[in-house]
């Protein structure tokens, strides 16, 4: 029992004694330990039972796949538009066929005039001078219009007339040859010239200059041989029954823009031969021509009493 009380007291002591330990005190003691003190053997730590090792997990049952959905289906592609400048790609159809365009047909332009006796004026008004008069469905050529007023050529010079008592007129260029519009073109300048009978040759008929010429004055055959050899380059010789028999024969029904058409007179009807032909005339197309006779310069339909007094037409462009 001794033994036993002794140790409890010795473990009172240092159990006394371990506050101070920890907090860095050094207990004092002025006296040796005991001898009878018997140390009590240091605890043991207590066993730890072994780690088991975690159970197996099961294995992981696979999920089932979902269902694989059908592919929407793809949207046509938009065609591509090519860039600019390049070509698309030629269709792999049947491709229509192509029409082709029609040419467009051309035309000449003309002022009609639409009364007996409208003044032709050197300006755009009332105010400026008369140059002459236009009798109804004469033609005038059409160069511009100022205002109410037509634009056109008279006696070799610009003038007007009023739009009030005149319409714009076409006439077709059926045969389209630039050679033919200048000669016509230039006959259209003279318009008003004052008829002459055996007026002055421009030329001899071989291109030879004749004295005395002007362009103020003017017959039948000399107003032909002076519009076509400035406007076409051809040589006409100096009297119509000699202009006759130039160029190549035209049948009435094949007559087009630009041929010459010859005519008899009450004076030389009765006569044979060249000697009949009296007269000679540029035809302008829809029963038009261009011609000076018995007063002056100008272009006019083809009267039924001038038909009567037709005799040929020739082609010498």
């Amino acid at each position: 029992m001794k033994i036993k009380s002794r140790a409890a007291v010795a473990l009172a002591c240092i159990l006394a004694l371990a506050p101070l330990a920890a907090c860095g005190q050094k207990p004092q003691t002025d006296s040796k330990p005991d001898d009878d003190i018997i140390i009590a053997p240091p605890a043991e730590e207590p066993v730890l039972p072994p780690v088991t090792q975690d159970p197996e997990l099961p294995e992981e049952t696979p999920t089932p796949e979902e269902p694989v959905q059908p592919e929407e289906p793809s949207q046509p592609e938009e065609p591509s538009v090519p860039p600019a400048g390049e070509e698309p790609n030629e269709p792999t159809g049947p491709v229509a066929p192509v029409v082709p365009e029609q040419p467009k047909e051309q035309t000449a332009d003309y002022v009609r005039v639409n009364a007996n006796g409208l003044s032709i004026r050197t300006g755009a008004g009332t105010n400026y001078t008369i140059l002459g008069s236009a009798d109804k469905n004469s033609l005038l050529i059409y160069t511009g219009k100022s205002g109410d007023w037509y634009q056109t050529r008279y006696q070799n010079r610009t003038a007007y007339v009023h739009a009030s008592y005149a319409s714009l007129y076409q006439v077709s260029l059926s045969n389209g040859q630039d050679k033919t519009e200048a000669v016509i073109k230039r006959g259209f300048d003279f318009l008003g010239v004052e008829y002459v009978y055996g007026a002055t040759r421009y030329h001899d008929g071989k291109g030879n200059k004749l004295s005395g010429f002007t362009t103020t004055a003017f017959d039948c055959s000399s107003y032909m041989q002076y519009i076509f050899l400035y406007g076409g380059g051809v040589l006409l010789d100096v009297t119509t029954r000699t202009q006759v028999v130039q160029g190549t024969p035209v049948a009435r029904k094949d007559i087009r823009r630009g041929d010459l058409l010859f005519f008899t007179n009450s004076s030389r009807y009765d006569k044979e031969g060249v000697e009949r032909i009296g007269h000679v005339a540029l035809y302008l197309g829809d029963n038009y021509i261009l011609h000076t006779a018995s007063d002056y310069a100008r272009a006019e339909q083809i009267t039924q009493a001038r038909w009567n007094y037709y005799i040929t037409a020739r082609r010498v462009l």
